[in-house]
């Protein structure tokens, strides 16, 4: 049985949980590795038409755990490149699935679960979810960079090269990184509903539908554009960087509210 993943059926959708919710639904390796290994049995289930993705509790996901990282001696290169390829997969696993995949999003969606509910083929948002990706002001990088290719250079630099992380479900909505915003608490119920349609369709002809669409990315460079994204990422994670260090040493030393508070205070001055 999955330790942090709950796997439920409504019908022909799939309702995949996040199930770590005393850490807000946090991604680390056991996470990671059942939610591929889920995703793949999904796929290949002929009685799934699409899946919802969500979390439990307060939140969808505050994204990776940095628990780990913190605690971890110093990384090389190759061990960043293992880890980061990992996480490169989890995410894009949720763009590459054969099935359609809708993420219902709450709460927080920071740093790599931002970058997950991108990978989803639709998004719905509660209408108090906060958005983000701060990894910037603590010397860290964006795993998977499609935010340039769903919202434009324009905002992905802002929003980027800030780190801000307060982004609202309605400014996420303009920047086409949102597909509806609705009350706080009806999220499922609309990328249900959305999932319901889509599992009613012909299973072929939404499955090649969806491949072609992801294909007009490709042939326009997505993916070598994302993989050179990642060699940067595993650049800036190997490096380091007085802002990483002193991060982690407070992670360690008082625990991640109070290293978030330095970020935060940081970035403020």
């Amino acid at each position: 049985m999955p330790e942090t993943i709950r796997i439920e059926r409504d019908g022909a959708v799939a309702i995949l949980t996040f199930d770590r919710p005393r850490v807000l639904n946090a991604f680390d390796p056991v996470l990671v590795r059942e939610t591929v290994a889920a995703l793949a049995e999904l796929e290949s289930d002929d009685g799934v038409g699409a899946i919802v993705v969500r979390g439990a509790g307060r939140a969808f996901s505050a994204g990776f755990d940095m628990k780990a990282s913190a605690a971890a001696p110093s990384r090389g290169p190759e061990e960043w490149r293992r880890i980061l390829e990992e996480d490169f997969a989890f995410i894009m696993g949720f763009w590459k699935c054969a099935k359609p995949t809708i993420a219902a999003v709450h709460g927080y969606c920071i740093g790599g679960a931002f970058e997950l509910s991108l990978a989803c083929d639709v998004t719905v948002a509660a209408a108090g979810t906060r958005f983000g990706a701060p990894e910037v002001r603590f010397g860290s990088g964006a795993v998977v960079l499609l935010l340039p290719w769903i919202a434009g250079p324009k905002a992905a630099k802002e929003l980027l090269l800030t780190g801000d992380d307060r982004l609202t479900a309605e400014r996420a909505q303009a920047l086409g990184i949102v597909n509806h915003v609705v009350p706080d608490g009806e999220e499922l119920d609309r990328a249900l509903a959305i999932a319901r349609d889509i599992a009613q369709g012909a299973r072929a002809a939404v499955r090649l539908t969806k491949r072609a669409i992801n294909r007009s990315y490709e042939a326009m460079g997505l993916e070598t554009a994302l993989l050179a994204a990642l060699e940067t990422d595993i650049l800036i994670e190997a490096s380091g960087g007085p802002e990483r260090a002193e991060f982690d040493r407070i992670r360690r030393e008082a625990g991640l509210k109070a290293a978030i508070a330095w970020r935060d205070a940081r970035h403020r001055g």
